[in-house]
């Protein structure tokens, strides 16, 4: 044996891979051509990466201990080291030494976790305040049950990729201004996967899932408004391999009511009374999300004037409790009278002192615009 890889790297025969890797990492930070361009610095370089490549690789170092020179059968790569097949020559293990990344190999897994899904469904105003359960129909990716998520069909399995041995990756040297570069890429015949399908399940065409229809029931909590989305954990699309389900969403879209205008937890409705009705005061019925009530309005009622009904809201999602029922009130003026109403009237007004009124003028409400306008005149 000609050179002690061992002693090159300094660690003990016994040393576990990681040891191995940070001893490389360390010389190989202070020898790199790049930093230490002195000749024999080189040559110890040479030596590191040769050590390395024997020593990372399970296969060459079994050789190696047995007495065997791996090297000699790399491809020419020899003692001298260089950037061979196998060690320092993944470019990753520059990367490594010299920024501490960790290089991802061996084959990646067949199976992986679905996607999450989401789904829109339509409630009422009234299942929207006081919560409900709905079926829905969700049309999803589900495990095939013909061969189990393992994508051959029965009867057969997967079998190790011939081209990378079941690696997932297969390397290519080429050559750099630092010597020889071996870089590697996922496989072209088993993608990466290390296995290969000879014989695809003829269900799902080797994907280990199918498309299935499929009932759920959601509970839907008191309270929820238009957006709010409800999560259902491992309900979404199964993944590749048979992997595990994503999430489903359920996103709720409040329906408008006949009646009622929703904002936030409070609800909001507009009576027409007649202006009598207003003067003299009445009870109106009006049909609530908790049955028929009926509104108080007072004598002297004016037109825009809010009348609330506390606790006849929607349910609050959060916390205790319920929003707020205004009845908003517009009082209607008549527009065509007969003779003897509008004789009826003038002689209220003139009862009233109103027959000829001068009215009460107050300054216009100014729009935004003319806010703005006059903050910038310095009005």
């Amino acid at each position: 044996m000609a050179t002690d890889y061992y002693a090159v790297l300094g660690v003990r025969r016994d040393a576990s891979q990681e040891e191995i890797k940070k001893a490389f990492r360390r010389l190989a930070r202070e020898l790199h051509p790049d930093v230490n361009p002195d000749p024999k610095t080189q040559e110890r370089f040479k030596e590191i990466n040769a050590a390395y490549e024997v020593l990372s690789d399970p296969q060459k170092k079994q050789v190696y201990d047995l007495g065997g020179d791996p090297l000699s059968q790399s491809g020419g790569a020899g003692g001298a080291g260089g950037f061979g097949a196998g060690g320092f020559g993944n470019f990753s293990d520059i990367m490594d030494a010299f920024f501490g990344t960790a290089s991802q190999r061996g084959p990646r897994s067949r199976t992986r976790r679905g996607q999450d899904a989401m789904i829109r469904i339509e409630v009422e105003l009234d299942e929207a305040a006081f919560g409900t359960t709905k079926d829905i129909q969700v049309d999803t990716a589900v495990v095939c049950t013909t061969c189990s998520g393992e994508g051959a069909a029965p009867g057969t399995t997967a079998q190790t990729c011939d081209m990378c041995r079941g690696r997932g990756e297969v390397s290519q040297v080429t050559r750099s201004f630092l010597g020889q570069v071996m870089t590697s890429r996922p496989c072209p015949q088993c993608q990466g996967f290390g296995t290969v399908v000879p014989t695809p399940c003829p269900e799902c065409a080797g994907d280990g899932r199918v498309r299935s229809r499929r009932t759920l029931t959601v509970k839907i909590p008191a309270g929820v408004d238009n957006g709010t989305r409800i999560q259902l954990a491992g309900e979404g699309e199964v993944g590749p391999g048979g992997g595990p389900a994503g999430d489903l969403y359920v996103e709720i879209h409040e329906l408008p009511h006949p009646m009622f205008q929703r904002r936030g937890d409070d609800l909001h409705c507009t009576v027409t009374l007649p202006m009598t009705a207003a003067a003299l005061g009445t009870k109106v019925p009006l049909e609530t999300l908790d049955g028929m009530e009926e509104v108080d309005i007072r004598p002297g009622t004016q037109s825009g004037q809010s009348i609330p009904l506390h606790g006849r809201g929607v349910t609050h999602l959060r916390g205790g409790g319920r929003g707020d029922l205004v009845v908003h009130v517009e009082v209607q003026t008549p527009t065509k009278l007969d003779p003897e109403q509008e004789r009826l009237l003038r002689e209220l007004a003139k009862l009233r002192g109103e027959e000829r009124p001068t009215g009460q003028f107050q300054p216009g409400q100014q729009g935004l615009f003319s806010r703005l306008k006059d903050a910038f005149n310095g009005r």
